[in-house]
């Protein structure tokens, strides 16, 4: 693993590249999406995605002289993740961007790990309830109320932000479920990512006949964006999340949903003339304060170890 500084912070520059292209990478699947809508529907995308993705991943799996699971148990539990990781949320953000700008769907996918840490308040899965993280818990969801300005007759409370807040929970709720059924299964985070895009590419395809078939208006930029988003958006993006992990371990690889929004802002008001809305960035602002405090854990123990240095405890 790379070295990583007495912060915490990532000290390697190899995942230092890593990590910036991979938050340009995440951060522009929203300015893909809005281009893509120009010439497809939101199924039609979430299932050219997804098997986009699907190719890469599995192609990736089998390089790397691994397989998809056998065990119908794994199958069952990663299918029903797949629902809420991938299809649902696909096909959210792509409906909610028909009328949200592409910025404002990157800065409220930034809510899943508030989302995350109010599931496991519920479900009594979180125990580390320390006032640092439930004051981030309410600051997040004030930053979105104040992005979604429903006081105001130009705010953006509207079925599309909905649908884009909706994904992110889906997120978090995949995360729960696959942290509670999947985890421990001797299957690596490539082996079940490209499981569950199987399932996605199956589940969007079914929903095809019926979402589906609304005409397609082909140009190159949605088919560019659409081939963009699945290949590299989809797929490598989720093989270098993996090797940043490898290197950094997860609790540094999540700076990278940091910097999302902050891409995907910048690049909807620079390639598409999204206006930086000033109550949408100090928003922006609250929410990743907010989503920092959540992460935030209790004071480190120092414990005295025989014949070692003082180690600390987290």
């Amino acid at each position: 693993m790379a070295a990583t500084t007495q912060s915490g912070l990532v000290n390697k520059p190899g995942t230092l590249i890593r990590m910036g292209v991979l938050a340009l990478i995440w951060g522009s699947s929203f300015l893909w999406i809005k281009i893509a809508l120009t010439g497809l529907s939101p199924i039609q995308i979430t299932f050219t995605r997804t098997a986009l993705g699907t190719l890469v991943l599995v192609a990736l799996v089998y390089w790397n002289k691994q397989r998809l699971p056998r065990d119908k148990p794994s199958w069952r539990h990663l299918v029903l993740a797949a629902f809420f990781s991938t299809a649902l949320p696909f096909a959210l953000f792509a409906i909610g961007e028909q009328t949200v700008d592409s910025g404002v769907a990157g800065v409220l996918n930034a809510t899943t790990p508030l989302w995350a840490l109010g599931i496991g308040l519920v479900l009594g899965t979180e125990r580390q309830r320390n006032p640092a993280r439930l004051a981030g818990l309410v600051l997040g969801f004030a930053g979105v109320l104040l992005i979604f300005a429903p006081w105001q007759k130009a705010g953006m409370a509207s079925w599309g932000a909905l649908a884009c807040l909706a994904a992110a929970a889906s997120y978090a709720v995949a995360y729960a479920y696959i942290g509670r059924t999947v985890s421990g299964r001797g299957l690596s985070s490539m082996q079940i990512s490209s499981t569950q895009l199987v399932a996605a590419t199956g589940m969007t395809a079914i929903a095809m006949p019926v979402a589906g078939l609304q005409p397609v208006h082909l140009s190159w930029p949605p088919l560019i964006a659409v081939v963009i988003l699945g290949v590299f958006g989809t797929g490598v993006a989720f093989a270098l999340y993996y090797r940043v992990m490898e290197d950094e371990g997860p609790t540094n690889a999540t700076m990278v949903g940091y910097l999302l929004p902050v891409v995907s802002v910048l690049l909807g008001a620079l390639f598409l003339g999204e206006a930086l809305n000033a109550r949408v960035v100090i928003g922006m602002v609250v929410v990743l304060v907010g989503v920092a405090l959540t992460r935030k854990q209790p004071a480190a123990v120092t414990v005295p170890v025989t014949r070692e240095p003082v180690t600390t405890l987290k």
